[in-house]
């Protein structure tokens, strides 16, 4: 068994902390979230429910605009795009391009919802390692600012396509550095044997590159790179700008093109439980400046405008899921320790995070305050699967019981967007909190809403 955490009391002056920037106790004990009590929350809008902090997401996203304007005001400049992987909806991506953000897509849907939400073409980005017709004819269309290319493939596809439509297409090529940086291999996504990207090592990217320029419908704009995600350590993100560079200053000597751009992606790392020291934005745009400064300088070539897309540092600690508490059953481990199973009214259909990814989580009693002695206790769901774990091993007051709430923080990344309605349960809706207020900016499911898909 791997060592409990201990759910920690929110504290927004803590940097480890999991917690919200506006999540505290009241005089009463229960939790408190953008000036609203989690008991209140609970018996208006129903659990489970995602309960996200506005003024805290802002506040991420502005803090990222601002670090890397100022670090990379003396290069060529930095745009900052919003992963929209991590939570797409009209709301946040209103938000987050309200203080300053780019958008970054990956399918369709995610950006018709930038577009709904009245982010203007130029400012969105659109990845994708298979991407439809529909969909690249759509983004043409919307005048996006990039489409990131990821095979040779899809480089002659959408040369042809923009010619057929006579739009010009920006694109960048995503290449493969051989960077392995991150959590689970699922997240990790520069290593070779994987699906995204043209190797570097191969010749792969080279030759994109080579594609790209040799066709004039297509507009090339740099290079990109995406190395993983839940990363904790930037020494990766600075060989991986070194490879970026190195290539671009090949290119630009062998071909007479200097590349304008270059991405260095996303996938810092967040507190999910307390136990770790994620990187602020004001400790990551100086590092990246500081190599894209060096590089340039000793390969002799003007320095590119360089963008980052951060999604889960922007999204992820702005958000907590509000649980009720169910069935409480004491197990015995075949090792003859004792640990509580506390099931929720929700689990893997809300957050496949655990069962996908093994991924660590707290949480916290928060409808009052107890001073029972804390016992290990494993937060599961209610679906019909063993892997229905929410949090694996936390320690809870050994009085949690049902009717409790239970808040899981943390939640606002991959939560909402990676649900389901596994055994039928209906997505809760997300729950936008502050200063007191509260709204739907996204509705919670209903049976009605998954009987309307029957066509029996």
């Amino acid at each position: 068994m791997s060592a409990p955490t201990t759910a920690p009391e929110p504290s927004a002056a803590d940097p480890r902390t999991p917690w919200s920037g506006s999540v505290r106790r009241t005089a009463e004990g229960s939790l408190e979230v953008g000036g609203l009590d989690v008991r209140d929350i609970a018996a208006e809008h129903r659990t489970p429910v995602y309960v996200l902090d506005e003024a805290d997401l802002r506040g991420r996203a502005r803090a990222f605009v601002t670090a890397f304007a100022e670090a990379f005001a003396d290069l060529a400049g930095a745009d900052v795009y919003y992963a929209s992987k991590a939570f797409a909806s009209v709301a946040v991506d209103r938000w987050v391009h309200e203080e300053g953000m780019h958008v970054d897509v990956s399918t369709g849907g995610e950006l018709a919802v930038a577009l709904r939400a009245g982010v203007p073409g130029e400012a969105i980005a659109l990845h994708g390692n298979n991407k439809s017709t529909a969909e690249l004819e759509r983004a043409l269309r919307a005048g996006v600012g990039r489409i990131v290319v990821d095979s040779l493939g899809e480089i002659e596809h959408l040369a042809d396509l923009a010619g057929r439509l006579d739009l010009p297409a920006p694109v960048m090529v995503r290449v493969t550095t051989g960077v392995h940086a991150g959590g689970h291999d699922f997240i990790a996504t520069a290593h070779e044997d994987q699906k995204f990207g043209l190797s570097l090592t191969s010749g792969a990217a080279r030759a994109a590159v080579d594609a790209v320029l040799a066709r004039p419908e297509l507009v090339l704009l740099g290079l990109h790179s995406h190395i993983g995600s839940q990363i904790l350590d930037l020494s990766g993100f600075e060989v991986a700008a070194g490879a970026l560079l190195r290539l671009r200053a090949e290119v630009a000597a062998q071909t007479g093109t200097l590349m304008p751009e270059v991405d260095l992606g996303g996938g810092y790392g967040i507190s999910y439980t307390g136990a770790d020291l994620p990187p602020t934005p004001a400790q990551i745009a100086p590092a990246l400046a500081d190599v894209v400064r060096r590089v340039s300088a000793e390969l002799a070539t003007p320095p590119p405008r360089v963008s980052v897309e951060p999604g889960r540092a922007v999204v992820g600690p702005a958000g907590l899921t509000l649980y009720r508490v169910g069935t409480v059953k004491p197990v015995t481990t075949e090792d003859g320790t004792e640990r509580r199973y506390v099931s929720v009214d929700g689990g893997m259909s809300d957050n496949i995070r655990t069962a996908l990814y093994d991924a660590a989580y707290t949480a916290a009693v928060a409808s009052r305050r107890s001073e029972a002695p804390a016992v290990v206790s494993r937060v599961v769901g209610k679906h019909c699967e063993s892997g229905d774990v929410v949090v694996r091993d936390v320690l809870l007051p050994d009085d949690v019981t049902a009717g409790d709430l239970l808040a899981v923080p943390a939640t606002g990344a991959y939560g909402r967007s990676m649900a389901s309605n596994y055994n039928l349960l209906p997505r809760p809706g997300v729950l936008a909190v502050g200063a007191g207020k509260a709204r739907f900016i996204v509705r919670p499911e209903t049976e009605d809403d998954l009987l309307a898909l029957e066509m029996g």
